[in-house]
């Protein structure tokens, strides 16, 4: 098999897709549960289709590009749930595609083929945590588009409107997941180690990486919203808090990178232990070597937590195991890995359909699936505001405020004594008060003595925690 891949006709890359799709539909028709960063994702969707604005009309520190990413998909449908996966999966696919194209392109390697994109596809299938769309992986694609743009400024010198683009192109993927803007260093050591004019030329990639930021800047600047931009998405992401939120727990994020792990090990091992003919091929790996590093480093910032966390690895590992897959003298040793790399990729993804979740250390990641909340199930298609961090009741109702996430909406619930907190309380409820509040913090007497023009018009229920529109 390996050796079929070691080719780039035509023929080859249909063989890839149809590889892929056999290894990941079978998973998707027996279905996949709806998971937290994906009802996170529909709520934002919803709300900046309805017009909000985020940060300024939604309290959530979703990154700009994806939230009006993401208000573009409602539009085309309600709670796209297929869509998201249809997306994550062609996010994917242009990746290791865009990816083994450059690299084929540019001669890193001897042995040319679609080897880079076989890898990249069948590790990142190791986890449904890749089937499903994140900021994180949508920011992932313009990192490795932006390779592009600086591999021609590493072999022929600085290039005006390649660093510029290398740089716009970062740009976008940190507003698409801001600890992303920390692969500038890679664009760094790449200007420093090739370009011709070292300064100037990362003064360019710079500008280009400020370019979209300003953009946005100046638009929330005339919204008179950019304090809340800075206050609701900035701040946040640079303290890694809402980076982590809604992904899978740490402990089952790192079994889970085990075998992607080992096949960095060892393709690693096989690297330092081959010569490199040409100069520029030694000074990719070096490259190569500094965005593995600071893929690491994103991993620990976001604290392995963050959806798509995968998605970090994937480049570097993909480029390392050419090593690994390259002939060798003992030929068949390399095909039998491959083998033996998709046979565990299978075991790992269907070890709930084969019955061996028991077996493995490895929860399924649907236990971690969001699920309705029994409490309240009676309750389908009304608006509500839920005081608390639980987004379960929205599975089944809409969000009708502006209060999406729970620490954020901190600044306003959190400071009930200050009169600029109730003002815009009243401001942002006010008019179009919900059907329905669940309130699980037990703020509601308070909020319906300070704020009783609002939160006077409710009442309690029979249910728990809920009240009711009068």
């Amino acid at each position: 098999m390996l050796q079929f891949f070691k080719s780039t006709l035509p023929s080859r890359l249909l063989a890839l897709l149809l590889l892929i799709l056999a290894l990941r539909l079978p998973l998707h028709a027996l279905g996949i549960p709806l998971t937290p960063a994906e009802l996170h994702a529909l709520l934002v969707g919803e709300r900046v289709h309805e017009g909000a604005l985020p940060y300024r009309d939604l309290y959530d520190s979703t990154a700009p590009l994806v939230a009006w990413f993401l208000g573009g998909l409602d539009a085309i449908a309600s709670r796209p749930v297929w869509l998201y996966r249809l997306l994550a999966f062609g996010a994917l696919l242009a990746q290791a595609l865009r990816f083994n194209f450059v690299l084929n392109r540019s001669g890193v390697h001897p042995e040319r083929g679609y080897i880079v994109a076989l890898t990249y596809l069948l590790v990142a299938s190791v986890s449904t945590d890749l089937d499903t769309l994140s900021p994180l992986l949508l920011g992932q694609t313009s990192i490795v588009f932006s390779l592009s743009a600086l591999l021609p400024t590493l072999r022929e010198g600085y290039d005006n409107r390649r660093l510029f683009r290398a740089g716009f192109l970062i740009g976008l993927g940190a507003l698409a997941f801001l600890p992303l803007a920390l692969f500038l260093v890679v664009g760094l050591f790449a200007v420093i180690i090739f370009a011709a004019n070292s300064f100037r030329s990362f003064l360019l990639l710079v500008c280009g990486f400020l370019f979209p930021y300003a953009a946005v800047a100046t638009l929330y600047l005339y919204a008179d919203a950019l304090p809340s931009f800075a206050q609701f998405h900035l701040e946040p992401m640079m303290r890694g808090l809402a980076a982590a939120q809604d992904g899978l727990p740490r402990d089952l994020q790192l079994r889970l990178l085990i075998v992607p792990g080992l096949v960095l090990l060892a393709s690693l091992a096989r690297t330092f232990t081959t010569s490199l003919g040409l100069v520029f091929q030694a000074k990719f790996l070096q490259l190569m070597l500094v965005w593995l590093l600071q893929a690491l480093a994103l991993l620990l910032l976001t604290r392995g937590t963050a959806p798509g966390s995968l998605a970090l690895v994937l480049a570097p590992l993909s480029y390392f195991s050419l090593f690994l897959w390259q002939k060798s003298q003992r030929s068949w040793v390399p095909g039998l890995l491959m083998l033996v790399l998709l046979a565990v990729v299978e075991v790992v993804r269907y070890r709930g359909v084969l019955l061996l979740d028991h077996v493995l250390p490895l929860p399924l990641e649907a236990e971690y699936a969001a699920q309705p909340n029994p409490t309240y199930a009676g309750l389908q298609n009304q608006r509500l505001l839920v005081l608390g961090p639980d987004r379960r009741p929205y599975l089944q109702n809409q969000l009708a405020t502006p209060y999406l996430d729970w620490q954020l909406a901190q600044v306003d619930f959190g400071h009930l004594d200050q009169y600029a907190a109730v003002f815009r309380l009243a401001r942002n409820i006010g008019p179009q008060p919900p059907a329905y509040i669940i309130d699980q913090a037990r703020l509601m007497p308070e909020l319906q003595y300070k704020v009783p023009a609002v939160f006077g018009r409710y009442t309690r229920t029979a249910t728990p925690g809920l009240y009711q529109l009068k």
